[in-house]
């Protein structure tokens, strides 16, 4: 790593009206009362300690009432902007439902994905949730391709299931089912992605000169619109983004997806190792939300119950 809804209503004058209203109780409010900012203050350290598993929480986090998440928001329908600019998917709305259990809001920060690692060790965010492969080379910092250690590396809250899939322009599969179908073809892919690791991989084993042609890209849309514009052959992601291509790009005629998915493996919310206060109270934040019932009504609202859990895990990606 779904819809998009949540459209803007046409009713321009009372809107403008209403934005009048608000601009003149606003200003009377501001001149009126200067100790404002300090029991809405209040007010949100109140609710923060009033949530079931507040004290989990780290007390800088729980003061500030805020969890910053790094996260590549275009990635649907695990995250991405709505019609009207608004982040939505499975992933916000887990942490909407986690963050009643903590009493903090989760603000969710745009970043391309294979930078989210490296903004969690520079603390620019506090998790990283983003439809993110819980691997054994994430949990030890070791790069995928070279082998080499490169980082301390990241724990896991696990929270998902998917494999990665494979779809090709509607019509024009080309025979191909399997990964080995790919040799001598161009395939577009998101970078660092499993997605990148898997056809990297397959091209090596590509025989008789005929390696995969592998084309990376920020992010899942436009590796999507360079299929969709004749650019490659195939493209690849995870299983309910594929899915989600396949049902909404253009109306269901772009794409088609082929053969089944595969190495099914957990998605993690990434924490720093050295923060296993946080981690700890997210793991508990998801048990409630999975034992309270509204997992599985998010899972469902997404249409991707196949890939739930009944526990959240610490790193139990292989």
């Amino acid at each position: 790593m779904t819809a998009r809804t949540t459209r803007r209503t046409t009713a321009a004058q009372s809107r403008i009206a209403a934005v009048g209203a608000i601009a003149v109780a606003g200003a009377l409010v501001l001149t009126g009362c200067g100790d404002q900012t300090k029991k809405d203050s209040n007010s949100s350290s109140s609710s923060a300690a009033s949530a079931p598993l507040a004290s989990k929480l780290p007390a800088s986090i729980r003061d500030a009432g805020v969890i910053k998440v790094g996260s590549d928001i275009a990635y649907a329908p695990v995250e991405f902007k709505d019609s009207s600019g608004k982040t939505v998917g499975i992933d916000p709305d887990l942490a909407d439902a986690m963050g009643k259990q903590l009493g903090v809001k989760f603000d969710f920060q745009n970043g391309t994905f294979d930078t989210l690692i490296t903004g969690l060790r520079s603390k620019r965010y506090d998790i990283a949730m983003s439809a993110m492969t819980d691997t054994k080379d994430r949990q030890e910092g070791i790069d995928a391709d070279t082998g080499k250690k490169v980082g301390e590396g990241v724990d896991f809250v696990d929270y998902f299931t998917a494999g990665v899939s494979i779809y090709t322009p509607k019509g024009k599969t080309q025979n191909i089912k399997t990964w080995s179908d790919l040799c001598g073809k161009k395939i577009v892919v998101q970078r660092a992605t499993v997605s990148e690791d898997m056809a990297k991989a397959e091209s090596k084993k590509c025989t008789g000169g005929k390696k995969i042609a592998i084309e990376s890209y920020d992010n899942d849309q436009q590796a999507q619109t360079r299929l969709r514009g004749g650019g490659a052959d195939a493209g690849s992601s995870d299983f309910p983004v594929a899915a989600y291509a396949v049902k909404t790009s253009g109306g269901g005629k772009d794409f088609e997806l082929v053969g089944e998915q595969v190495e099914a493996a957990p998605y993690g919310i990434a924490v720093a190792k050295s923060n296993t206060q946080l981690r700890d109270a997210l793991q508990a934040a998801l048990d409630a939300v999975i034992k309270n019932g509204e997992y599985d009504k998010i899972i469902a609202k997404w249409g991707v119950e196949a890939g739930a859990v009944k526990t959240a895990t610490v790193n139990g990606g292989k």
